[in-house]
């Protein structure tokens, strides 16, 4: 009788005759695991290859799984920026109200340096994160310490942001380093004297010492 048959199947028998039958259990994944894997990818592959197929596959699960979670490119994005400045300390160090701000600037150009392949993406998703967002209160924090109020301090916040995640940016696509500071500083010296004399200059500078410098000049500007 099939009853008998059905009897005779030992365990082992049993799940692999009907497996077919058994739904295999869904992974459950959290938001900074798919952000970290994401985050993998554009440090190895390049921000280009950010995809949602690309993390999928390092998570090992199927594109469309994926959707379960983020919905498409873009969510993946702001997960990736959130990730890198979430790694910033917002405590303000001890000191003056130039120094404290000082460093505050330099921990965002820190995270950012470990993976500089995100810098695109900061002007992009930075005013939208909480992240970010905390770091703009502690940065204001100290603009109000040191007597900063009403539109005087909107336009230092500003400078300041401008300065920091400019400077970034600029770092990013044309270091001091590249190409085109060596074809600056090649420039005819009869014809572009001050140009030609800078870039030869700046050859010889870090993308450290750029950062830091050039926010010092914008800080004593701002009288702080």
């Amino acid at each position: 009788m099939h009853v008998g048959v059905h009897r005779t199947l030992t365990p082992t028998l049993w799940r692999t005759a009907y497996a077919v039958n058994v739904m295999p259990r869904q992974r459950s994944l959290t938001r900074p695991q798919i952000a970290a894997a994401a985050l993998e990818v554009v440090d190895t592959d390049g921000l280009g290859s950010l995809s949602m197929r690309t993390v999928a596959r390092r998570l090992g699960m199927g594109t469309m799984s994926l959707y379960r979670y983020v919905a498409d490119r873009d969510e993946l994005e702001a997960m990736v920026v959130e990730l890198v400045l979430e790694s910033v300390d917002l405590r303000p160090p001890a000191g003056s109200a130039r120094h404290r701000i000082l460093v505050l600037a330099e921990r965002v150009r820190d995270a950012t340096a470990r993976h500089p392949a995100v810098v695109p993406l900061l002007l992009a998703h930075r005013h939208r994160l909480p992240a970010s967002l905390r770091w703009g209160e502690a940065v204001l924090g100290v603009l109000a310490e040191a007597g900063y109020a009403g539109k005087r301090r909107v336009y230092a916040f500003r400078a300041l942001l401008a300065c920091t995640f400019g400077a970034l940016e600029i770092q990013h696509h044309s270091a001091l380093s590249g190409p085109g500071t060596r074809a600056l500083a090649e420039l005819p010296a009869d014809e572009f004297p001050r140009l030609s004399e800078t870039a030869a200059a700046a050859r010889g500078i870090g993308a450290g010492d750029e950062f830091r410098h050039g926010l010092e000049i914008l800080l004593r500007g701002l009288q702080i």
